[in-house]
């Protein structure tokens, strides 16, 4: 996934309802209809956040009958996760700089 599938990823996740999809999905596939059974909006609103989801590349779907079941993308979680991974890489490097200068100063 490139630096932009990334960052629509984010901003796919911005929203509460689509965070709160993203969870229903990390338990199993599920078809809009299940989904909006466990959610506070409607079906055309769980189908409309899906939809940014697919476009986001975070979700995909396959027809079963008549239905069409959602599932997560691992290839594009774990883009987010290797994002994530390296923000706390350098968040721990640069505390373990401040600690080094703080030691400095205080010898």
């Amino acid at each position: 996934m490139d630096a932009d599938g990334v960052r629509d990823s984010w901003d796919a996740l911005a929203d509460g309802t689509r965070r709160a999809i993203v969870a229903c999905l990390a338990e199993r596939p599920q078809a809009v209809g299940e989904l909006a059974a466990g959610l506070p909006v409607s079906r055309s609103a769980v189908s409309q956040h899906l939809k940014v989801l697919k476009d986001a590349g975070l979700v995909s779907e396959r027809a079963a009958g008549t239905r069409r079941i959602y599932r997560l993308n691992p290839v594009a979680l774990a883009a987010l996760r290797d994002q994530l991974d390296t923000y706390w890489q350098r968040v721990l490097s640069g505390y373990a700089d401040a600690v080094a200068d703080e030691s400095i100063e205080e010898s």
